[in-house]
Parts: structure tokens; C-alpha cells; sequence
């Protein structure tokens, strides 16, 4: 083994500008794969670091939803579209699920959340025509936001931080409905609408996953997130009653046993003559057609309250149901062992016939890791094709290599090299010249990370930053990702020589010996 170190540092030296050649690739190669999953692996823990200490926690239950809906705390989608607006149901077996929270000690933190998607607007007139004419305004800046509301005594508790900029956190003890607002809401909303907004003015909330919402609230503070790089969409912060009605928590929405008998919601008792016939004394539009059937008679003609009749249910089930919630969101003593606890969760839900589902912080923040994770596939698909092409490129330098070594080959097989003789010794080569070179890529690296890191550069664009996972640019190498480059790099210098040392192999020694001599 030693005669084989020894000629194969000898080799190296003699063709050194194709060893250079070689090693560059390799080096550069390597440090552009330590970069890139530095920069990837630092996204993902800053998402999760944010994430579970602000957002989601390091467990959050919710309802089972509807098959083909998937829903986390920032809303529901549907897998197929149907046409209706999917919503996040209600967790209607909360009991049950406090029972089984209970029941494990390593929960030590527990709260309750309300979410929905709404719009703020100002005045009771907007006029979304005039954005047409206006190109530095889009309806991408429109101050679309997430209503967060959370349990009173537990939720900012579990996830404070907030700084307050202006006015104050929401007060639980005040009959009014009172927001607490992202700053950057505020600039949203004063670059879309050309209003200002301060603390004391009324606002319109209007649901953006629900039909025709709109409350009033007033503005009582302002905030900037305990995390300032957060990737987190821009939150609103308001009490679980005012956030009930924007996220379908109802009455009406959790109405399962049906109606009380006497109630017909499907005008069963009318005939298409008794609506749509002559105008007659019995048409159920006939109050509404002057008698000579010419038009419709004037508003204030019409008993509006005739026609609809009694509304008082109707009022009743659109009263949000007080003590509905959409999730639990619960923190742990030992948040390593999230999945474990989360399994185990799953596992008695299931077992006692319990209407919810634990999930990580991952899944329960799926809008957000999952574009994360599209990041990261594509970042792969990169790290593959300059692979290929670092290896096409290697192969072709060996093939190249072995043929003008032709000689040197035939004269080690004429003087009794066996075939594994010439076999290691390209290998040898090959593996020197990879790990040397893939250990310059690791110190190239580590440079270039210390270099970016020492800068603390960060982005501002909320779509850069909801991409990238966060508003800082770090980058965080691990023991893993460097022994795997490592790993990949001699490896794929391996499979390169194959073809190489092969044909290497192939060549008698008379012929190599005559090439040679030519």
C-alpha cells in the first residue's frame, strides 16, 4: 500500500495542471453544497425557532377536517375545488381533548386560538377603482392580514414578545372590539388606502374566508413581532368573541341536529305557482307587483319585515358560539420530544373516538413550511445537476489522462503489475486528489460563512422573507452536512474513474507499450 501512496503522489505531481483542473472543480464544488445547505439548514431552524416560541407551539390540536381540506392556524384549502369557501372547523370535542392533555405531564403550557384571514379598510366607501389608474399600488399591497384571537390569561402568556410601538396590548376587561396591529399592517394600509391610521380610529374588519362579514372595531396599539425577522404573514390580534364571527364559530355553523320541526329551509310549502305565478292575492311576490303587472312597486311600499317573517333564529345562529375554539396549542418541558408526545396524542384521540388531531409545529404551519420545502427540493435538483456536470467533467479529464498514461500503463503491465495493481492505483489517485480538494471546498466555505454571517445582512420584502423562511441571511453548517459532502465527493470521484481505469484495463501490454512508443 505504501508503493501505491508513494506513485500516486509522484502521478499527481507530474500532471499537476489536470490535478489542478480537477481539484478546482472538486473544491468549488464542495463549498457551493456546504453554502447552499448551510443557508437551508439555517432557514429551517430559524422558521422553527420562530414559529414554535410565537406561532404554533411545539403541539397544536384541531379538528379532523372535512376529507379533501387540509387546515392549519392560517386557514383551510381544498386538495379539489368545489366552490365553497373551506373553513377551519370548530373544535367541537374541546373536553375531551383538555382530558387527554392532561394526562401528560411533559405538557407544561397550554392555550386556546381563534384564526381567520381578514381585510381592514376605513370609511364606508371604497372604491377599488381607483387602484387601476394607480401603478404603484397593486392588490398585493392590499392590508390583507390573519385575526388572531387567543385565550384570555394564557396566549400572550405562552406567546408574548410583543413590542409595543404605540398605544397598548388589547384589554380583556373592555366591552368594545379593540385590535391589536402588526406595523406592518399599518404601512400596508397607508400605502393601499392613502389614509393614516392611529391609535383610537374605528375600522372596517371585513372576512376575507367568509361571505359579506364586516364589524366595526377600534384601534388600540401597535406592535412589531417579538421575532423582528420573522417570516410570519402580518397579524392582527383581537378578542375571541370579535374573531368568532370571521372564523365561522357560529351557531349555525355547528347546527348538526337539524332545525326544530315547524322550520322549512327549502320553501317546501310553495308551489312554483304560489312564487313565480301571475301576481295574484296569493302569489308570495304579488304584494310586490303593481295590479296592472306593469313594474315593481317602490321600496317603501314594500313590509320587508312581512317577508322574511320572524327572524329571531336566524339572529340566534349567526351569534358566535361562545366557548368555540379552532385550536389547543400546548408547549412542552422537553420540546424534543414533540413528535413522540404528538404520536402518542394522535394514538388516544383515535382510540377514545375523539373529532381531533395533534400536529407539529411543521404541519401546523403547513402554509408556510411547505413553500419552504419546495425551496428546498429545488435547491436539491441544483446540488444534482452540478454534480452530474462535476462528475461528466472528471471522467472526461480521467479518460483523457489514462490515454496520453498509455505507456506508463503498458510498461507497469510489462514489468508483472497485475491488473489490481494499475486498479488501486488510479483509485488511490482519484481519492487523494477528491478528499484533499473537497477539504479545501470545506475550508473555502467556512470562510465564506464567516465572511456573511459577520456582515448580518437581512431583507425586508415580506414575500422574500415568507420564500426564504426569515429576514435575516445566515448560514449555520452542521457536522452532518459537512461529512456528507465529504461522503458524496469521494464517492463520486469513485464512480467517475470506473469507466477510466476500465478502459485502462483493457489495453494489452504490447499495445500499450507500442502507443506509447509512438
Amino acid at each position: 500500500m505504501g508503493v501505491i501512496l508513494k506513485l500516486a503522489l509522484k502521478n499527481l505531481r507530474a500532471h499537476r495542471t489536470k490535478t489542478i483542473i480537477i481539484s478546482l472543480f472538486i473544491t468549488f464544488g464542495s463549498a457551493i453544497v456546504i453554502l447552499g445547505n448551510s443557508f437551508l439548514e439555517s432557514v429551517n431552524r430559524g422558521l422553527e425557532k420562530d414559529f414554535r416560541a410565537n406561532y404554533t407551539g411545539d403541539i397544536t390540536i384541531g379538528a379532523i377536517p372535512p376529507e379533501g381540506t387540509i387546515a392549519d392556524i392560517f386557514g383551510a384549502n381544498e386538495i379539489s375545488i368545489t366552490g365553497d369557501i373551506p373553513q377551519i372547523p370548530a373544535l367541537t370535542d374541546l373536553h375531551e381533548v383538555e382530558d387527554v392533555l392532561a394526562e401528560f405531564k411533559d405538557i407544561s403550557r397550554t392555550t386556546k386560538l381563534i384564526s381567520a384571514k381578514a381585510l381592514i379598510v376605513k370609511g364606508l366607501e371604497v372604491d377599488f377603482a381607483s387602484f387601476l389608474d394607480d401603478d404603484s399600488v397593486s392588490f398585493m399591497d392590499a392590508p390583507v392580514f390573519m385575526l388572531f384571537a387567543g385565550e384570555e390569561g394564557t396566549y400572550f402568556d405562552m406567546f408574548g414578545g410583543q413590542h409595543i410601538t404605540e398605544g397598548r396590548i388589547l384589554d380583556p376587561a373592555s366591552t368594545e372590539n379593540e385590535l391589536f396591529i402588526d406595523t406592518r399592517i399599518k404601512t400596508r394600509f397607508q400605502k393601499f388606502w392613502k389614509e393614516e391610521l392611529n391609535v383610537g380610529d374605528t375600522v372596517l374588519v371585513a372576512g376575507a374566508n367568509t361571505s359579506g362579514i364586516v364589524r366595526e372595531a377600534k384601534v388600540v396599539g401597535f406592535f412589531t413581532p417579538a421575532n423582528e425577522h420573522s417570516a410570519m404573514f402580518q397579524t392582527i390580534y383581537c378578542s375571541p368573541g370579535f374573531a368568532r364571527t370571521f372564523g365561522n364559530l357560529t351557531y349555525a355553523s355547528g347546527f348538526a341536529e337539524g332545525l326544530p320541526s315547524g322550520i322549512d329551509t327549502e320553501l317546501s310549502a310553495f308551489s312554483e305557482d304560489d312564487l313565480f305565478g301571475s301576481g295574484g292575492d296569493d302569489d308570495f311576490f304579488g304584494d310586490m307587483i303593481n295590479s296592472d303587472g306593469s313594474n315593481i312597486l317602490s321600496i317603501n311600499d314594500v313590509d320587508f319585515n312581512s317577508i322574511l317573517g320572524d327572524t329571531t333564529l336566524r339572529d340566534e345562529l349567526n351569534r358566535s358560539a361562545e366557548g368555540s375554539w379552532h385550536y389547543v396549542q400546548a408547549k412542552l418541558s422537553n420540546p424534543q420530544e414533540a413528535d413522540k408526545i404528538t404520536a402518542e396524542l394522535n394514538r388516544r384521540f383515535k382510540e377514545l373516538g375523539i373529532d381531533a388531531h395533534a400536529m407539529n409545529w411543521k404541519r401546523a404551519a403547513a402554509s408556510y413550511t411547505d413553500s419552504l420545502a419546495g425551496i428546498n427540493i429545488l435547491f436539491n435538483i441544483l446540488v444534482i445537476i452540478l454534480a452530474v456536470v462535476v462528475f461528466i467533467i472528471i471522467m472526461n479529464t480521467m479518460v483523457v489522462s489514462i490515454i496520453e498514461r498509455t505507456g506508463e500503463i503498458g510498461t507497469m503491465r510489462a514489468i508483472g503489475a497485475e491488473k489490481s495493481f494499475v486498479r488501486a492505483l488510479f483509485y488511490t489517485e482519484a481519492t487523494l486528489i477528491t478528499f484533499v480538494s473537497a477539504l479545501a471546498g470545506v475550508m473555502l466555505a467556512f470562510i465564506a460563512i464567516a465572511v456573511f454571517n459577520s456582515l448580518e445582512l437581512t431583507i425586508t420584502n415580506d414575500f422574500a422573507k415568507m420564500i426564504l423562511g426569515g429576514g435575516q441571511i445566515q448560514f449555520s453548517p452542521t457536522a452532518l452536512i459537512v461529512m456528507t459532502t465529504l461522503i458524496i465527493a469521494v464517492a463520486g470521484s469513485f464512480l467517475s474513474n470506473i469507466y477510466p481505469v476500465s478502459s485502462a484495463l483493457k489495453i494489452t501490454p504490447l499495445k500499450a507499450l507500442s502507443k506509447g512508443g509512438d
